[in-house]
């Protein structure tokens, strides 16, 4: 007969950057931290010192780590974000922006059914 050979059960992996960081989050936590660095450096024009700008880029900059790594729960008892447990913030909210972004009607007639 053949030989046995191992395969591993789970092959979707996700690299890691800093430990914490995977690729997604790593992107959504300097994207979003840019934002607040931009506001940091429109705030200099208007006298906001360093520590309030450092720490307004700080939270951005959490704000993205937050939307790129972590994922819904799934506990029964979140109400109305109860089906979407397990999924990730960002794919959810990507999600709504398209569902929001769609102009189409979709209509069905129940006359015109089989006959």
């Amino acid at each position: 007969m053949g030989r046995s050979y191992y395969v591993p059960r789970s092959v979707k992996g996700e690299s890691r950057i800093l430990y914490i960081f995977t690729i997604k989050s790593f992107i959504t936590t300097v994207l979003i931290g840019l934002i607040g660095a931009g506001i940091w450096y429109i705030g200099g024009y208007f006298g906001m010192g360093f520590l309030i700008g450092a720490i307004i880029t700080g939270i951005f900059g959490v704000i993205g780590y937050v939307f790129g790594a972590v994922s819904i729960p799934d506990v029964p008892a979140m109400g109305v974000l109860r089906k979407a447990g397990g999924e990730n913030i960002s794919d959810i909210v990507l999600r709504l922006i398209t569902f929001r972004g769609r102009k189409k009607i979709y209509m069905y007639n129940h006359k015109r059914g089989i006959k």
